[in-house]
């Protein structure tokens, strides 16, 4: 979603808030903006478009004051236009925000009725002119805030700049994460702590509900009720918070070459490699008495769950509900005290599923959060958590935190069915060495991508694309074709290879690429008769398979992609690698924005 910063410097600091804002641009967004003080008084610069529209607007008219906040804006209330952009302001105040007020329309008729005007389509500026208000009472700045912020419906982070106030900014924090950053004689505000990595590597993060005061002094924090309160200080080890995009060429290709390290990051957190056990950390449930498990997510995350689906019910015999987590939050679904809720998200945000996480609990339920950021609000909120050690994901379109959400989602139903003893000690011993594997293995996979970018010059001439898989290749093929579709903007759906015959095959003709995954296992001849079924009717068919299947597959196919061999537990992390090659170099070569696709955001943190 959007993203914020906030400096107070020892000298000018307009140069320090746009870096920053770089930092933030993996989160999307469709203008930026800045406010400074200059001799006290408050001046805005904003623009539309992309930052380097807001620099030339700075190169032509300078900020030199030492203190500014700034934003990057990903249009939810309003137009992606200079005047919907942050910061918005009053005379008195400036105020950039993430997030959506929603009584932002009954609040805006109350001030319209006292005469206010509005400037903007916003829902952002109530809030600018709420303040205004407070402040024209008599009240401070931080009675001002304090006063508005109850006031205020919905998931939001805030951060204030006061006219004549160069020692002030005040920040809050309702659903959008708010990381507070330490220097010396100077401080800091920024969305996350990758925003701040270059100023200061001391970092605190705002509670739910928390709002702050700060001054170069350093940071007064309350919590919802008003009340002063210490947070955690966190030292972060120099150059943790440092990304870039090294050798190549986009965000999303340096995360896919990633893989096989952060994956065997991954697996050696969560396995014994010595003694070939799983050596997760204790859970605050006994697997043994787990009656069903609940898996919710969104996007991405949503289809590892939905991998992890067969997992479970494979290896640790216990039934599992899958549920996308805007479905799932809404449908009330009776929840089994004796179940156990899986939330996955990769920002820890993820508006949806942090409400479906505190659905689940309100239910009796204990929660195990799959996150990728420890510090996320999904982290502190759930009973047990589960990291997956990907590190800092950029590009938009998820990648090595998929494949690290599968792998720990493997773990965790490995060591279930061995606990629950379903599993015995001689196939954890195998699993465990499978899983072992998949680091190589992906390796191989990645020595395809001369022959996917071959490929990818047919596929970008393509208006809709077909994904077809069965068992655990069926989630498999709706992300390859997610995939497809968010950063290349060509139409792709992706189905399980049964339905074929009940309703997509009408859409199968010449002009069709069909991209079917289908590792050589024991449904690969049920896969086969759905290729004939292309076949017969034109449909140009790319097959990812291994040298068996290669082998056994009778009909012709555009190009065959082959993998290793390998245990059928890794295929789905192995299979992830060609799938993200093809919508890369599909996306490339169409000359899209692979890290920052249209109209997407990195972390949903709203509805």
């Amino acid at each position: 979603m959007c993203g914020i910063v906030g400096i107070l410097g020892k000298g000018p600091v307009a140069d320090k808030v746009i870096e920053a804002l770089h930092r933030l641009e993996y989160r999307g967004y469709d203008s930026s903006g800045i406010a400074s003080l200059e001799a006290g008084r408050l001046e805005v610069c904003r623009a539309e478009g992309k930052l380097r529209h807001l620099e030339a607007k700075l190169d032509r008219h300078p900020l030199h004051g030492d203190i500014a906040i700034g934003h990057t804006r990903w249009a939810t209330h309003g137009k992606p236009t200079e005047r919907n952009a942050h910061p918005h302001a009053t005379r008195r105040v400036a105020v950039v925000h993430n997030g959506i007020i929603e009584n932002f329309r009954e609040l805006k008729l109350e001030l319209e009725a006292l005469g206010v005007s509005f400037q903007s389509e916003t829902d952002t500026e109530v809030v600018a002119q709420l303040v205004d208000r407070a402040l024209l009472e008599g009240k401070s700045p931080v009675d001002a805030v304090a006063s508005v912020l109850p006031r205020l419906r919905g998931a939001f982070a805030l951060a204030f700049l006061f006219d004549g106030q160069d020692d002030l900014l005040i920040a809050a924090r309702r659903g959008s994460p708010l990381a507070i950053g330490y220097g010396d004689g100077e401080m800091f505000l920024g969305s996350d702590a990758i925003a701040l990595g270059a100023f200061t590597n001391r970092i605190a993060y705002l509670d739910e509900g928390d709002w702050a005061v700060l001054t170069r002094e350093g940071v007064v924090m309350h919590d919802e009720h008003g009340a002063i309160v210490q947070r955690p200080v966190q030292t972060v080890p120099a150059g943790a918070l440092l990304v870039d995009r090294g050798n190549h060429r986009h965000f999303m290709a340096k995360e896919i070459y990633e893989q096989p390290e952060v994956i065997g990051h991954t697996f050696g957190h969560y396995i014994d490699l010595e003694n070939e056990t799983m050596a997760l950390p204790d859970l605050p449930f006994d697997p043994r008495t787990v009656k069903s498990i609940s898996i919710t997510a969104c996007g991405t995350a949503f289809y590892a769950g939905a991998v992890a689906e067969y997992w479970f019910e494979r290896f640790a015999r216990i039934p599992v509900s899958l549920d996308i987590a805007s479905e799932f939050r809404y449908r009330e679904t009776p929840l089994d005290p004796d179940g156990v809720t899986i939330v996955i998200s990769q920002s820890g945000e993820t508006a949806d599923t942090l409400a479906s996480l505190r659905y689940a609990k309100e239910c009796g339920q204990k929660v195990v959060a799959v996150v990728n950021v420890p510090t996320s609000t999904i982290a502190r909120e759930a009973d047990a958590v589960l990291m997956t050690l990907a590190g800092p994901e950029i590009g938009v379109a998820s990648t090595k935190a998929f494949t690290c959400q599968l792998a720990t989602l493997a773990c965790l139903a490995v060591s279930l069915g061995r606990t629950n003893e379903h599993l015995s000690r001689e196939d954890e011993r195998r699993l465990v060495r499978a899983l072992m594997e998949t680091p190589r293995l992906m390796t191989e996979a990645l020595k395809l991508a001369p022959e996917i970018e071959l490929l990818a010059r047919t596929l970008a001439k393509a208006r809709d694309v077909l994904y077809l898989g069965r068992g655990t290749a069926y989630p498999l093929a709706m992300e390859g074709a997610l995939k497809l579709k968010e950063i290349s903007y060509i139409h792709a759906e992706g189905y399980a290879a049964g339905e074929l015959k009940h309703g997509p095959i009408a859409l199968i003709d010449e002009t069709m690429p069909v991209v079917v995954i289908a590792p050589f296992d024991r449904i690969f001849e049920k896969t086969v008769s759905n290729m004939e079924e292309v076949a017969a009717r034109g449909g140009r068919i790319i097959l990812v398979t291994d040298p068996k299947g290669a082998e056994a597959a009778p009909v012709d196919a555009v190009q065959k992609l082959i993998l290793p061999e390998m245990p059928a537990t890794i295929g789905p992390m192995v299979y992830s690698i060609p799938a993200q090659l093809i919508a890369y170099h599909t996306a490339v070569i169409m000359g899209t924005d692979v890290d920052q696709p249209r109209n997407l955001a990195k972390s949903v943190t709203v509805e």
